[in-house]
């Protein structure tokens, strides 16, 4: 049974091919070359992705921390899916069981268990947990347009290299001026963008359990850190998160930047989204930053 385990636990070069890809479609930008438009479109599309994560995956599939319509509940799951990390419900999945075991011998991808390589990327790229547990997500399994999603959860990512390759081609026919091309855009917008999502999305699991505050006394070691905030949209705030996982906001006081708790909070005055869980006063009453490490 070690043996299996430890095989399982290996990397899949074959079924990870595309990952290593894609981080090595970067380097192509040295040929494609550099544009103000390119930098837009990836700032846009590392924006949008990075927020179906963080409100779509995140908070909304695995932790149900607000309520929406089954349109937008699919779209969230879009932006996520585009994002190339897989569908929602074995997201969730994973997320619920990470939660379930935190930074115990069961936790999946624990940096104090089982180091930073492992946390970071490398339980993603062995074949141990490439099935979708339906069990943890039965909630989220009776949509069918949610497992056709996360099914074929390539469709989003393989639509959305296509549809930049196409504006590319025809912003650089109707307005040359701008000095981008289809392929310009591919590399920068869908490439260089999904590896900076990639990698902001796996630090919160690698990082934030390491670097940072703890101003809660949680079971776990997660840790509250404003840099790691800053770019994975309020997912920095994970201490917070961790001892109250179903509040749709992160950051719990008006000073801890959190922008996908900004973006949720526009989109339900329009009724998009509605019935936003807030942590209730006796978690605000708990005493602050028991421990001071590293602060980031």
């Amino acid at each position: 049974m070690a043996m299996n385990r430890k095989s399982d636990e290996k990397i899949n070069w074959i079924s990870t091919s595309a990952f290593w890809i894609v981080h090595l479609s970067c380097l192509a930008a040295f040929w494609t070359g550099f544009s103000w438009t390119a930098v837009i479109v990836l700032l846009l599309t590392y924006s949008v992705r990075m927020f179906g994560i963080t409100a779509g995956y995140h908070r909304y599939f695995s932790h149900r921390s607000f309520k929406t319509g089954r349109i937008f509940q699919f779209i969230l799951g879009a932006f996520g899916a585009a994002s190339a990390q897989k569908g929602p419900l074995w997201w969730a999945a994973l997320h619920r069981h990470h939660h379930k075991y935190s930074d115990t011998e069961k936790d999946i991808h624990s940096p104090a268990r089982r180091g930073f390589w492992w946390s970071h990327v490398g339980w993603i790229l062995c074949d141990k947990y490439n099935k979708t547990d339906y069990d943890l997500v039965h909630d989220l399994a009776k949509y069918p347009e949610l497992k056709f999603l996360n099914r074929f959860h390539l469709i989003p990512p393989i639509l959305l290299a296509a549809t930049l390759f196409g504006s590319g081609y025809v912003i650089n026919l109707f307005f040359p001026s701008l000095h981008t091309s289809g392929l310009q855009l591919l590399i920068w917008g869908f490439f260089i963008s999904t590896v900076m999502v990639y990698h902001g999305t796996f630090s919160v699991n690698s990082l934030a359990h390491v670097l940072g505050r703890k101003r809660f006394n949680t079971k776990d070691d997660s840790k509250n850190s404003l840099l790691i905030a800053l770019y994975t949209f309020g997912e920095g705030w994970h201490n917070n998160h961790h001892r109250y996982p179903s509040s749709e906001r992160q950051g719990f006081y008006w000073w801890e930047i959190d922008f996908s708790h900004y973006m949720l909070k526009i989109l339900s005055w329009f009724h998009i989204v509605w019935d936003l869980r807030t942590p209730p006063q006796k978690v605000y009453a708990e005493k602050r930053y028991l421990k001071r490490p590293v602060k980031f």
